[in-house]
């Protein structure tokens, strides 16, 4: 059990102390516990912080109430991840309001290189079935990691067709670990923890599945993943306000087109004819617009010599992009030990020079 565990939760309980005051006092100190132990004058002159909260830290004194949820992590071996753990998926750290701790059953990898979400309609049509079925068999070569939210309709399809294939999936919750709505995808949840997927929640057990909860999950559902597909979905809901986030996010969307008289499509449509949304009517768009194409040895252009003179920052860039065919600008961002306007200025940079190139999906590859 990590030691400050205690504290991580403890952070989350803090008044006056939300998400995004969590993820500035992440940066700022190495523990958890270090910014309960913080002298409050150095609370204080933290930007985003100041006196009020600085207060409500150091008057908190509700460790104990930890004390069951964290006998519940033992029991249960639910993995808990603290915002600076390395195993936290580093997408929702590029998001304002990254969840300060999660809790998460499973075994597929929150940081896989390629993470798409498949959402849609509780209400499916057979249409909304087959497309989610054609664009999955068309995903499954590159074995993407397939997120969604354990509900009825689009997300139960995509969960039970990836599981079948053997492609790993990961349900977001809406509540605690301590139950799985709607119940009757009980079954698929432990077939999915059994196999190589998992189940993700921020939320403590004994959180119903209350209404609000949705929005807040949803948005872990867009800012954990590189692109996100709609498959049916009315103009209002969840699957609109997912779209929406991940957007918002700077995630890529995508979107399949219905019949103008459907309205299981009416949203689709109009994500698409708004600019929100790509349409696509395979799998193989989302690879092609994600620059996700696999290279064969003989067609994959050859890394010539630099000649070049590059600069600390461009040799950085070059070297961890050596190590893989392309990298997403935000993962570039987390490996690199220089700050996300380095890292811009030197892409641009390397651009010009002829050795980097920019490729769909906030892509970079080598030339």
């Amino acid at each position: 059990m990590n030691t400050d565990l205690i504290y991580q939760l403890a952070l989350t309980q803090v008044p006056n102390i939300g998400k995004v005051h969590a993820k500035i006092l992440a940066e700022h100190f190495s523990s958890a516990e270090e910014i309960f132990k913080a002298r409050k004058s150095s609370l204080e002159k933290i930007e985003g912080i100041g006196e009020v909260r600085a207060n409500s830290i150091k008057q908190f004194a509700s460790f104990s109430d930890n004390e069951d949820e964290l006998k519940f992590i033992e029991q249960y071996k639910i993995t808990p991840l603290y915002i600076t753990d390395k195993n936290y998926p580093h997408r929702l750290l590029h998001c304002y309001d990254p969840p300060t701790v999660l809790f998460y059953r499973g075994t597929a990898d929150l940081n896989a290189s390629k993470i798409i979400s498949i959402i849609g309609t509780r209400n499916n049509s057979d249409y909304g079935k087959m497309m989610t079925e054609k664009i999955l068999d068309d995903l499954a070569a590159l074995s993407p990691l397939i997120v969604s939210g354990l509900a009825y309709g689009i997300d139960a399809i995509a969960h039970k067709y990836a599981v079948k294939h053997q492609l790993p999936t990961v349900a977001v919750l809406a509540h605690g670990l301590d139950t799985i709505y709607p119940s009757q995808h009980k079954s698929l949840a432990k077939e999915m923890v059994a196999g190589n997927g998992g189940v993700l929640t921020e939320f403590r057990k004994e959180t119903k599945p209350d209404k609000h909860n949705f929005p807040t999950r949803n948005r872990i559902v867009a800012g954990m993943c590189d692109a996100t597909v709609v498959i049916e979905t009315g103009k209002k809901g969840g699957s609109m306000i997912t779209a929406n986030l991940a957007n918002n996010y700077n995630r890529d969307v995508f979107a399949v087109p219905g019949k103008i008289t459907d309205s299981k499509s009416e949203g689709c449509n109009y994500l698409i004819q708004s600019n929100k949304a790509v349409l696509i009517t395979n799998g193989e768009d989302v690879i092609e617009q994600m620059g996700w194409q696999t290279k064969g040895k003989d067609n994959k252009p050859k890394q010539r010599e630099l000649f070049i003179e590059l600069t600390e920052d461009e040799k950085i860039i070059y070297q961890l992009l050596k190590s893989k065919d392309s990298f997403h600008i935000d993962e570039i961002n987390l490996q690199c030990s220089i700050s996300s306007s380095a890292v811009a200025a030197a892409l641009l940079s390397l651009e010009l020079q002829g050795v980097v190139q920019s490729l769909p999906g906030k892509l970079y590859s080598l030339i």
